[in-house]
């Protein structure tokens, strides 16, 4: 059963309500929260999130994809545990970015999807 949840990002419907997602559109807006929130950033949850941002002005180098790939992994196992199984999480060089790809198993359904995010 597909979950529903707030939109990412945040916005308003045509309807003037707050816009919605489920199933893998839901999943996806998960993993990009955990992966963009800085640790510090929530309040009420000071601990949520993943230190990509902390990464930013390291070295674009085989250490700082080690060192991403163990973050991201670390992150998205500590708070999507219940809802994702992480498969695998690469990090590779492309330009001066970082492209960040996330291969994971929805626990509900057992579909194997992907998410990229440049960095």
């Amino acid at each position: 059963m597909d979950t529903t949840g707030f939109s990412f990002p945040f916005r308003i419907d045509a309807l003037g309500q707050v816009a919605t997602g489920s199933g893998d559109a839901n999943i996806g807006a998960k993993i990009y929260q955990v992966l963009l929130t800085a640790p510090g950033e929530r309040v009420q949850v000071p601990e949520f999130g993943c230190a990509l941002r902390d990464l930013v002005f390291d070295p674009n180098n085989e250490i700082l994809a080690a060192t991403t790939e163990f973050g991201v992994r670390r992150a998205l196992l500590r708070w999507l545990g219940d809802d994702i199984i992480v498969e695998d999480v690469s990090a590779e060089q492309v330009d001066e970015r970082l492209q960040i790809a996330v291969t994971y198993v929805r626990r509900d359904r057992l579909e194997r999807r992907q998410v990229k995010i440049a960095f």
